[in-house]
């Protein structure tokens, strides 16, 4: 597949639908490093490129789209659908939490909410598609998904990303899949896992996916039990750090105390890997950081 083209060609079509969403510089490291503030995205992530990439690019069944989410892309999925015109039908997990789940309901989707985790909502998603014959917009193992994602990069750097070295949050692997598939070795590329969540850095040890246990702070977003295939194929030879919850706790703090910027723990994740020194960056290498979710619970302003 040539990913140039799918991304070019992604980007184009989600335009005008997706937001371009600002870069700014940070010192919260303690040295200079480039954001990208994708959780101002349209539903709190970056999900809503991929959801509406797949529905632009397709024929919608009459039955509508179906999706199964940690929260982030049940939202954007529900608000892509909606946005189009689609019904939509999204499965999500308890461990979602109150904030994710009453923002998919806000869209006005059929919700419904299944015990366990990601991967549970994932069959009841599959169920459905076979029962009804509606179009399943997967959360990150997807073509569409990833040329999807990969659009936040392309737009990254016609907005001057100076970075030799860019570092992503990793749940099922569509985001980073996106950057790798976009970048392409032109960038380094680091892959940032919670410690108790990390399907990636488990199947780059493996040298195949596997399932994982998933818990954490950041699980309701980076809980996938096993890499998505796309992502794997992209992953191989890439650098792959884990952090703590505790790591991904300060680099929330940090970013409100820093900037003002409130996010989810999946949206600190990446920066976690700088401020407790997963990451260690050379000197003179600069290094940005994509801040992928702002969907954080409890909602503070919840009424």
């Amino acid at each position: 597949m040539n990913w140039k083209n799918e991304i070019s060609a992604a980007a184009d079509r989600i335009a005008g639908y997706a937001q371009v969403t600002p870069v700014m510089e940070s010192r919260v490291p303690g040295y200079p490093i480039e954001l990208k503030l994708e959780h101002m995205q349209h539903t709190g992530s970056f999900k809503a490129r991929g959801a509406f990439n797949t529905l632009l690019s397709m024929d919608v069944p009459e039955a509508g789209v179906v999706a199964a989410s940690g929260g982030n892309h049940g939202a954007a999925a529900a608000y892509a659908a909606q946005t189009l015109g689609y019904p939509a039908k999204i499965f999500v997990p308890e461990l979602a939490g109150p904030s994710k789940i009453a923002l998919i309901e806000q869209t006005g989707a059929d919700l419904s909410v299944v015990s366990g985790e990601y991967a549970n909502a994932l069959t009841a998603a599959q169920d459905h598609a076979t029962q009804t014959g509606a179009m399943q917009i997967h959360a990150y193992d997807a073509p569409g998904t990833v040329a999807g994602q990969g659009t936040c990069f392309a737009e990254w750097e016609a907005q001057g990303l100076q970075a030799d070295t860019v570092l992503v949050a990793v749940g099922g692997g569509g985001l980073i899949a996106g950057a790798l598939a976009w970048l392409q070795g032109a960038r380094k590329v680091v892959a940032v896992e919670p410690e108790t969540s990390c399907a990636l850095n488990a199947a780059l040890q493996a040298g195949e996916p596997v399932d994982v246990p998933v818990s954490g702070i950041a699980a309701n977003a980076l809980g996938a039990r096993r890499i998505g295939s796309i992502c794997f194929g992209l992953a191989q030879g890439m650098t792959s750090v884990l952090v703590s919850d505790a790591a991904i706790a300060d680099a929330q703090k940090r970013l409100w105390q820093a900037h003002r910027i409130l996010v989810e723990p999946a949206g600190a994740a990446a920066l976690a890997a700088l401020i407790s020194g997963a990451y260690k960056p050379a000197p003179g290498e600069k290094v940005a950081v994509l801040v992928c979710g702002g969907n954080i619970s409890p909602d503070p302003l919840m009424g």
